[in-house]
């Protein structure tokens, strides 16, 4: 199969957001920096996995980038609903783990997927995980999201801040696994604002997220905000295992199992029928893992 133009400008686009992303939030750590792990598909194409551990700031952050193409099985044309063929697709995700629970964990995947019948699509989203009740962060999250929507698309925002809201939700428990972003998915790849969208959304990263690093990183903690923030990541493990879209598609397109699984949190506790104390932070964050209107709320 051969690969689209606008594939390959959307492989030479993720190229350069890694580097951007890795840079800036190597800001954030006096020593240590992002290894590079790269791989090849034995069906076709591979990718560049960047990995930090152990860090000042982030305990654990993966930018991932793939490209890969090659024969659809059975099961992924299911999921897809598309004819078995030849396809090609290309993206980054990434996901930011933390060390202090003042500071959220983060998702992203900018996504590109084409097919030999003519089927094309972008796909994508951001979405942040707290573990302490700052609204003031959330709503800045929101603004930047909303920004970077609707200066490509108007409007936009709402719509795909509702279907983040939705795709996000741990259904068995009734919540969503953060304070949400926005999440689009099958946008016809034949329109240039499509790509323009998957462009903006990716290049708005580090503007809704560095600042909210900077100003709660160094901010003190407790036992209690450490054994929740344990707590909710393992509500992390839940959705990432249970509901996500991009570790089942990595599964059935023969993935690279260390690249998808990256996104699991380093530590967590299941606690049984754990329950906040009344009045405290950790109630109130509760309260914040359901639909909210960020922008005028």
């Amino acid at each position: 199969m051969e690969l689209s133009p606008t594939f390959r400008e959307m492989e030479a686009f993720i190229r350069r957001l890694q580097d951007q992303i890795c840079n800036g939030l190597e800001a954030f750590e006096p020593i240590q920096r992002f290894q590079q792990d790269i791989w090849e598909r034995e069906q076709g194409g591979g990718g560049w996995t960047r990995i930090l551990t152990g860090g000042k700031t982030f305990g654990k952050a993966g930018v991932n980038i793939s490209s890969i193409h090659g024969e659809m099985t059975k099961e992924l044309a299911s999921q897809l609903e598309v004819e078995e063929g030849l396809f090609g697709a290309c993206g980054l995700s990434l996901v930011i783990h933390p060390n202090s629970p003042k500071v959220p964990t983060i998702h992203m995947n900018v996504r590109y997927f084409e097919t030999n019948e003519g089927r094309s699509w972008f796909g994508g989203g951001t979405d942040l995980t707290p573990y302490y009740p700052y609204p003031k962060d959330f709503k800045e999250f929101h603004q930047t999201l909303q920004r970077a929507c609707n200066s490509v698309i108007p409007s936009s925002y709402e719509q795909y801040k509702e279907t983040c809201d939705q795709y996000f939700t741990i259904r068995h428990r009734a919540e969503m696994r953060g304070v949400g972003g926005i999440f689009f998915d099958y946008l016809t790849g034949t329109e240039p604002k499509h790509a323009d969208l998957v462009r903006a959304v990716g290049e708005s990263f580090l503007p809704a997220y560095a600042p909210i690093v900077e100003r709660r990183k160094d901010e003190s903690f407790d036992a209690v905000d450490t054994i929740f923030q344990k707590i909710r990541r393992g509500r992390y493990v839940e959705f990432n295992l249970i509901y996500d879209r991009g570790t089942l598609f990595g599964l059935r397109s023969g993935g690279r199992i260390e690249s998808i699984f990256m996104s699991l949190p380093p530590e967590v506790e299941f606690h049984y029928n754990w329950q906040p104390e009344s009045g405290s932070a950790q109630e109130k964050m509760l309260s914040y893992y359901q639909p909210y209107d960020w922008i005028n709320g």
